[in-house]
Protein backbone atom coordinates (compact mmCIF):
# COMPACT_ATOMS: atom_id res chain seq x y z
CA UNK A 1 0.00 0.00 0.00
CA UNK A 2 1.20 3.23 -0.90
CA UNK A 3 -0.40 6.37 0.21
CA UNK A 4 -0.06 10.21 0.32
CA UNK A 5 -1.55 12.40 3.27
CA UNK A 6 -2.44 16.17 2.65
CA UNK A 7 -3.28 18.35 5.61
CA UNK A 8 -5.65 20.85 6.06
CA UNK A 9 -2.97 23.59 7.08
CA UNK A 10 -1.04 22.85 3.32
CA UNK A 11 -4.35 23.05 1.13
CA UNK A 12 -4.18 25.91 -1.54
CA UNK A 13 -6.93 28.76 -0.41
CA UNK A 14 -8.21 31.46 -2.26
CA UNK A 15 -9.87 34.17 0.05
CA UNK A 16 -11.96 36.64 -1.92
CA UNK A 17 -14.40 37.78 0.61
CA UNK A 18 -17.97 35.63 -0.58
CA UNK A 19 -15.69 32.97 -2.08
CA UNK A 20 -13.04 30.72 0.29
CA UNK A 21 -11.47 27.70 -1.47
CA UNK A 22 -9.28 25.10 -0.23
CA UNK A 23 -7.47 23.27 -2.53
CA UNK A 24 -6.24 20.02 -2.33
CA UNK A 25 -5.31 19.65 -5.66
CA UNK A 26 -3.81 22.26 -7.93
CA UNK A 27 -6.90 24.72 -9.55
CA UNK A 28 -7.73 28.05 -10.66
CA UNK A 29 -4.41 30.53 -8.55
CA UNK A 30 -3.81 27.31 -6.87
CA UNK A 31 -0.72 25.63 -8.77
CA UNK A 32 1.29 22.80 -7.44
CA UNK A 33 3.09 20.25 -9.53
CA UNK A 34 3.32 17.51 -7.09
CA UNK A 35 -0.50 17.90 -6.78
CA UNK A 36 -2.29 17.87 -10.38
CA UNK A 37 -4.78 15.25 -9.77
CA UNK A 38 -4.90 11.96 -8.29
CA UNK A 39 -4.99 9.42 -11.06
CA UNK A 40 -8.79 10.51 -12.85
CA UNK A 41 -9.36 12.83 -9.92
CA UNK A 42 -8.78 16.42 -11.19
CA UNK A 43 -10.33 18.56 -8.96
CA UNK A 44 -10.85 18.21 -5.38
CA UNK A 45 -12.00 22.26 -3.14
CA UNK A 46 -13.58 22.35 -0.06
CA UNK A 47 -15.57 25.92 -0.67
CA UNK A 48 -17.41 28.29 1.20
CA UNK A 49 -19.97 30.71 -0.12
CA UNK A 50 -21.11 33.33 1.49
CA UNK A 51 -24.82 34.58 1.49
CA UNK A 52 -25.61 36.47 -2.18
CA UNK A 53 -22.63 35.17 -3.59
CA UNK A 54 -21.95 32.20 -6.46
CA UNK A 55 -20.54 31.62 -9.22
CA UNK A 56 -22.77 33.21 -12.39
CA UNK A 57 -23.48 31.67 -15.50
CA UNK A 58 -20.29 29.65 -17.05
CA UNK A 59 -19.79 26.42 -19.18
CA UNK A 60 -18.07 23.47 -18.77
CA UNK A 61 -17.51 20.37 -21.19
CA UNK A 62 -16.58 16.29 -20.85
CA UNK A 63 -15.70 16.34 -16.91
CA UNK A 64 -17.94 14.53 -14.50
CA UNK A 65 -18.91 17.33 -11.86
CA UNK A 66 -20.01 16.60 -7.89
CA UNK A 67 -21.05 18.97 -5.42
CA UNK A 68 -21.52 17.30 -2.09
CA UNK A 69 -23.60 20.23 0.08
CA UNK A 70 -22.40 20.22 3.67
CA UNK A 71 -24.23 23.04 5.36
CA UNK A 72 -26.46 25.85 3.65
CA UNK A 73 -28.82 26.50 0.68
CA UNK A 74 -27.49 26.42 -2.89
CA UNK A 75 -29.56 27.14 -6.11
CA UNK A 76 -28.70 25.12 -9.13
CA UNK A 77 -30.07 26.59 -12.61
CA UNK A 78 -28.44 25.21 -15.91
CA UNK A 79 -29.06 25.33 -19.42
CA UNK A 80 -30.76 21.64 -19.61
CA UNK A 81 -33.55 23.32 -17.91
CA UNK A 82 -32.85 22.57 -14.64
CA UNK A 83 -34.01 25.02 -11.35
CA UNK A 84 -33.69 24.10 -8.13
CA UNK A 85 -32.55 24.30 -4.50
CA UNK A 86 -29.96 21.91 -2.40
CA UNK A 87 -29.87 21.53 0.89
CA UNK A 88 -27.70 19.64 3.49
CA UNK A 89 -27.31 16.20 2.21
CA UNK A 90 -28.29 17.26 -0.80
CA UNK A 91 -25.98 15.64 -4.16
CA UNK A 92 -26.02 16.54 -7.13
CA UNK A 93 -23.60 15.62 -10.80
CA UNK A 94 -23.48 17.12 -13.76
CA UNK A 95 -21.92 14.95 -16.85
CA UNK A 96 -20.59 18.14 -18.97
CA UNK A 97 -20.51 16.02 -22.09
CA UNK A 98 -20.32 17.89 -25.13
CA UNK A 99 -21.26 20.69 -22.80
CA UNK A 100 -23.69 22.29 -20.58
CA UNK A 101 -23.89 25.93 -18.56
CA UNK A 102 -24.84 26.49 -15.29
CA UNK A 103 -24.90 28.74 -12.21
CA UNK A 104 -24.79 28.15 -8.51
CA UNK A 105 -25.60 30.54 -5.84
CA UNK A 106 -26.01 30.95 -2.16
CA UNK A 107 -29.41 31.37 -1.78
CA UNK A 108 -30.55 31.26 1.90
CA UNK A 109 -28.94 33.56 5.45
CA UNK A 110 -26.18 31.04 6.24
CA UNK A 111 -22.53 30.29 4.75
CA UNK A 112 -22.72 27.57 2.60
CA UNK A 113 -19.95 24.78 2.83
CA UNK A 114 -19.63 22.22 -0.26
CA UNK A 115 -17.24 19.80 -1.59
CA UNK A 116 -16.38 20.85 -5.60
CA UNK A 117 -15.26 17.34 -7.15
CA UNK A 118 -14.34 16.86 -10.41
CA UNK A 119 -13.61 13.03 -12.49
CA UNK A 120 -12.40 12.89 -16.03
CA UNK A 121 -15.28 11.08 -17.85
CA UNK A 122 -15.05 7.18 -19.43
CA UNK A 123 -16.45 8.36 -22.59
CA UNK A 124 -15.71 11.68 -24.37
CA UNK A 125 -18.71 14.39 -26.13
CA UNK A 126 -21.83 12.44 -24.50
CA UNK A 127 -25.06 13.77 -24.47
CA UNK A 128 -25.22 16.46 -21.24
CA UNK A 129 -26.79 15.21 -17.89
CA UNK A 130 -27.94 16.78 -14.20
CA UNK A 131 -28.85 13.98 -11.58
CA UNK A 132 -29.77 15.27 -7.62
CA UNK A 133 -29.82 12.76 -5.22
CA UNK A 134 -30.52 13.66 -1.13
CA UNK A 135 -29.05 12.14 1.38
CA UNK A 136 -30.49 12.91 5.31
CA UNK A 137 -27.75 12.47 7.99
CA UNK A 138 -30.41 10.40 10.25
CA UNK A 139 -30.71 7.52 7.38
CA UNK A 140 -27.42 6.66 7.00
CA UNK A 141 -25.67 6.54 10.65
CA UNK A 142 -23.23 4.41 11.23
CA UNK A 143 -22.37 3.15 8.37
CA UNK A 144 -20.92 3.68 4.94
CA UNK A 145 -23.64 5.06 2.21
CA UNK A 146 -23.14 5.07 -1.78
CA UNK A 147 -23.86 8.76 -2.87
CA UNK A 148 -22.08 8.65 -6.23
CA UNK A 149 -21.90 4.98 -8.71
CA UNK A 150 -20.95 4.23 -12.33
CA UNK A 151 -24.07 1.85 -12.42
CA UNK A 152 -27.83 3.49 -12.67
CA UNK A 153 -30.00 3.41 -9.46
CA UNK A 154 -32.49 5.07 -7.93
CA UNK A 155 -30.62 5.18 -4.62
CA UNK A 156 -27.56 7.27 -6.20
CA UNK A 157 -26.41 9.74 -8.55
CA UNK A 158 -24.82 8.03 -11.24
CA UNK A 159 -21.88 9.07 -13.79
CA UNK A 160 -20.01 8.46 -16.73
CA UNK A 161 -16.98 6.95 -15.15
CA UNK A 162 -15.99 3.68 -13.27
CA UNK A 163 -15.62 5.53 -9.99
CA UNK A 164 -17.85 5.34 -6.36
CA UNK A 165 -18.25 7.71 -3.72
CA UNK A 166 -19.36 6.76 -0.75
CA UNK A 167 -20.25 8.99 2.50
CA UNK A 168 -19.18 7.88 5.90
CA UNK A 169 -20.54 8.66 9.58
CA UNK A 170 -19.81 6.82 12.66
CA UNK A 171 -21.12 7.82 16.08
CA UNK A 172 -18.79 5.74 18.02
CA UNK A 173 -15.26 4.50 17.38
CA UNK A 174 -15.63 2.51 14.62
CA UNK A 175 -13.52 -0.36 12.31
CA UNK A 176 -14.50 -0.30 8.69
CA UNK A 177 -13.09 -2.49 6.15
CA UNK A 178 -13.27 -1.21 2.39
CA UNK A 179 -12.37 -3.28 -0.82
CA UNK A 180 -12.55 -2.03 -3.95
CA UNK A 181 -11.00 -3.03 -7.38
CA UNK A 182 -7.35 -3.40 -7.52
CA UNK A 183 -6.71 -2.72 -11.05
CA UNK A 184 -5.90 0.57 -11.71
CA UNK A 185 -7.80 1.98 -8.73
CA UNK A 186 -6.85 4.29 -5.90
CA UNK A 187 -9.46 5.09 -3.27
CA UNK A 188 -8.97 9.10 -2.10
CA UNK A 189 -10.15 9.55 1.52
CA UNK A 190 -11.43 13.03 3.05
CA UNK A 191 -12.08 13.47 6.78
CA UNK A 192 -15.20 16.17 7.44
CA UNK A 193 -15.19 15.85 10.95
CA UNK A 194 -13.09 13.59 13.62
CA UNK A 195 -10.30 11.59 12.10
CA UNK A 196 -9.73 8.47 10.47
CA UNK A 197 -7.04 6.64 11.22
CA UNK A 198 -5.54 4.29 8.04
CA UNK A 199 -2.52 2.17 8.32
CA UNK A 200 -1.09 3.90 11.51
CA UNK A 201 -2.18 7.39 9.73
CA UNK A 202 -4.15 9.60 11.77
CA UNK A 203 -6.21 11.70 9.13
CA UNK A 204 -8.07 14.11 10.86
CA UNK A 205 -10.44 17.26 10.17
CA UNK A 206 -10.20 18.53 6.42
CA UNK A 207 -7.33 16.08 6.01
CA UNK A 208 -7.02 14.01 3.06
CA UNK A 209 -5.51 10.79 2.13
CA UNK A 210 -4.56 9.57 -1.24
CA UNK A 211 -4.20 5.68 -1.58
CA UNK A 212 -2.81 2.78 -3.98
CA UNK A 213 -1.33 -0.01 -4.89
CA UNK A 214 -3.56 -2.01 -2.62
CA UNK A 215 -7.24 -3.58 -3.36
CA UNK A 216 -8.29 -3.40 0.67
CA UNK A 217 -8.13 -0.73 3.53
CA UNK A 218 -9.65 -0.87 7.15
CA UNK A 219 -10.37 2.83 8.92
CA UNK A 220 -10.57 3.93 12.22
CA UNK A 221 -12.65 6.05 13.02
CA UNK A 222 -13.54 8.56 15.85
CA UNK A 223 -16.36 9.15 17.91
CA UNK A 224 -18.72 11.36 15.66
CA UNK A 225 -16.44 11.30 12.37
CA UNK A 226 -17.75 12.03 9.11
CA UNK A 227 -15.58 11.16 5.94
CA UNK A 228 -15.79 10.89 2.18
CA UNK A 229 -14.43 8.36 0.58
CA UNK A 230 -13.68 8.52 -3.66
CA UNK A 231 -12.36 5.16 -5.59
CA UNK A 232 -11.70 5.86 -8.97
CA UNK A 233 -9.40 4.37 -12.19
CA UNK A 234 -5.98 5.62 -12.05
CA UNK A 235 -5.75 6.19 -15.88
CA UNK A 236 -8.15 5.73 -18.50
Amino acid sequence: MQTHLTRAADRGLKDIGWLRSNFTLSFSSYANPLRNGFGLLRVFNDDFVQPGGGFGIHGHANMEIISVLLAGSMNHKDSLGYSEVITPGGVQIMSAGSGLRHEEYNVGEDEVNFLQIWIEPKLQNVAPRYQRRQFPEEKRRNQLTTIVSNEEGQAHCWINQNAKLSLGHYEQPTAVDYTFKPLNKMVFLFVISGTVTVAGQEVGTRDSLGIWDTDAIRLETSADARFLLIEAPINH
